[in-house]
């Protein structure tokens, strides 16, 4: 039966090195990590509140804010996407922890990656929700980024219904309650400077820049060094990163799977969460 969990009873924060990285914990067993993706007002519990449940019957599970995101804070000077990887790292070693499987959704993919390609050690089982690959038919950016783009340069409760509208497949996902709880969190201050890092429009460009670039690697290079079991999933009518994207992952991850969710978008934890569950458990648990 899944536990009945809430948000204070499994609230925690830990210090990594000056900067507090806020997460929540529950359940038992081998250790599980959940990281959220991008965008306003989001954090661990906004994605995750209604997975932790099902994953804390199976796993110890842990669902972190990364930082700059919910409670957890950013470094001075810092960027939410450069050493995000590290932060979590860091959060694997405080906890005491040698290896996790981790689940992240979008950011929280390609954060779940870059771990896997650089610490194979420390990650048994990767699955992904969107995120990570790079788009080859569809345009860049797409129709989502754009919408959160609009609602970071100016942060309207009617721009936030039309970027929240653009992750789901079913628009009745997107209640009163889901889209005051996301103002509520992205007008913070903090949030808001966060948030600007990564969505405004001189953001944008500095992201293709780099993608083009010829002197670094290429955003996805480290996929063939992820060693772990992997599982990609995908909404088929994401539109915040378009199904196209899965192709690169699909070849260049050595032990990979990919899973689409028919009639779903950007979150299939929240849209087909039943399938989600099913199909997750069921590759997590593969071979214990």
């Amino acid at each position: 039966m899944t536990t009945q969990l809430t948000y204070d009873d499994t609230s925690r924060t830990i210090d990594l090195a000056g900067t507090p990285m806020h997460y929540h914990v529950a359940g038992e067993g081998p250790p599980l990590l959940l990281l959220h993706g991008s965008g306003p007002g989001v954090s661990g519990w906004a994605n995750f509140r209604d997975t932790l449940p099902v994953m804390a019957d199976h796993f110890t599970t842990y669902v972190p804010d990364l930082p700059g995101f919910g409670k957890s804070g950013l470094p001075a000077g810092g960027h939410p996407l450069i050493g995000a990887d590290r932060a979590v790292v860091q959060l694997i070693d405080s906890l005491g922890l040698d290896s996790v499987a981790i689940v992240g959704n979008s950011m929280g993919g390609g954060i779940g990656s870059t771990v896997a390609a650089n610490h194979p050690d420390r990650v048994s089982r990767l699955v992904t929700l969107g995120g990570v690959g790079t788009n080859i038919f569809s345009p860049s950016p797409p129709e989502g980024i754009k919408l959160l783009v609009e609602f970071v340069e100016n942060p309207t409760r009617e721009r936030m219904v039309a970027w929240l509208q653009s992750m789901v497949y079913d628009e009745s996902f997107v209640t009163d309650e889901l889209i005051d709880l996301r103002m509520s969190t992205a007008t913070e201050p903090d949030v808001l400077a966060a948030s600007r890092m990564m969505y405004s429009r001189a953001g944008l460009a500095m992201i293709r820049q780099s993608a083009r670039a010829t002197d670094r690697p290429a955003p996805w290079a480290h996929l063939p060094k992820i060693q772990c079991p992997t599982l990609i999933t995908w909404g088929r009518d994401d539109r915040v990163t378009p199904m196209d994207w899965a192709l690169l992952p699909m070849r260049l991850i050595p032990k990979c799977e990919l899973h689409v969710f028919y009639d779903c978008g950007h979150w299939a934890m929240i849209e087909r969460k039943a399938e989600f569950d099913s199909v997750v458990l069921s590759f997590l648990n593969r071979e214990r």
